[in-house]
């Protein structure tokens, strides 16, 4: 008996050390720098760009729908790059990120494959929530010999797919990169089969190269190994609105400049969405005037699709000229 608890504990203790061992190695590991990283990325990007071409399948009312494939083109190739094509043109959103000490200027190229039929108010907001399909490819170096000759290239390998969400995303709780293209596109429509599921036409797809420093940068996902451009093709089936700070206006109302983006920027810095200018955002603030009363008493909660915003300051209860009642009073409020 004594053996046995004896040869437990020498286990245990070796699990223990070597558990610590892993993680002590891997804090030392020193962070990349993100402007080096950045500069990588760009060129594993730019190269897969221009050395491979896309397929895309356009079958309204399919499930295949808007899917994408990246091929490579063969010595000799006559197959437009996807950077050269013209069918689906690329083009270039800029971020501007704080990562460490610094900002951090990324450019993420991404192809528009179908805006989608929606209506403008039917395009996300960059903190809303959406319910979309998607393909996910990481890119990496890939090394091959023959012979003596050993040659490399950008190639990339699928890590996820979803052609049938049953949940949604928050543009808040996923990478960077896809907050910034999805309030690009627009949703579609969607019919109800007999069988309960539902099928989506018209709806907005996109494919965008997003660079590791708006993805997971030094933290693997799963089977990403850390440090990797990701490649997502994404089709956006329907929204969510949200209302970050519930006040009872949904937040891209709070886009007050509609660029379809509300954010936080650093003190100092003029927000074209602060309307007081207080250095809180509309979306984040429950006072949005700074008028003392609570927005949410300023308006009813049932009008929020028709309502003019900003809201004006009135001094009673009452009526405000575009026929929308208005709030400042809580006694007011019913």
């Amino acid at each position: 008996m004594n053996k046995v608890l004896k040869s437990l504990l020498l286990l245990f203790g070796f699990i223990i050390v070597t558990s610590c061992s892993k993680s002590d190695n891997a804090a030392l590991e020193p962070l990349r720098d993100y402007e080096v990283q950045k500069a990588t990325d760009m060129n594993n990007i730019e190269t897969f760009m221009k050395t491979h071409y896309l397929t895309v399948t356009n079958s309204p009312g399919t499930e295949d729908d808007m899917d994408v494939t990246y091929t490579p083109i063969p010595s000799g190739g006559t197959q437009v790059s996807i950077w050269d094509q013209t069918d689906y043109p690329k083009q270039t959103r800029t971020v501007t990120v704080r990562q460490g000490e610094n900002d951090v200027v990324y450019t993420i190229y991404y192809l528009l494959l179908r805006e989608g039929v929606g209506t403008n108010s039917k395009s996300p907001c960059n903190v809303d929530n959406v319910l979309t399909g998607y393909r996910g490819e990481f890119l990496y170096t890939k090394t091959e010999t023959v012979g003596e000759n050993t040659t490399t290239s950008i190639a990339g390998t699928q890590f996820e797919e979803n052609k049938n969400p049953s949940s949604f995303f928050s543009l808040t709780g996923v990478i960077r990169g896809w907050s910034e293209i999805f309030p690009k596109l627009k949703t579609g429509s969607y019919l109800e089969n007999p069988d309960g599921t539902i099928s989506y036409a018209n709806f907005g797809a996109a494919v965008m190269f997003v660079p590791s420093g708006l993805a997971y940068y030094r933290g693997s996902q799963g089977t990403i190994p850390a440090y990797s451009p990701l490649v997502f093709s994404v089709k956006l089936f329907e929204i969510q609105r949200t209302d970050q700070d519930g006040d009872g206006i949904y937040s891209y109302q709070e886009d007050i400049n509609n660029d379809g983006y509300v954010v936080t920027l650093p003190t100092g810095v003029i927000n074209p969405d602060d309307t007081d200018g207080d250095g809180i955002p509309d979306f984040q603030d429950s006072d949005d005037d700074n008028d003392g009363y609570l927005t949410r008493y300023e308006t009813r909660i049932n009008v929020l699709e028709t309502a003019t915003y900003p809201f004006d300051d009135i001094p009673t209860c009452g009526t405000s000229g575009n026929g929308k009642k208005r709030y400042l009073d809580p006694t007011c409020h019913n």
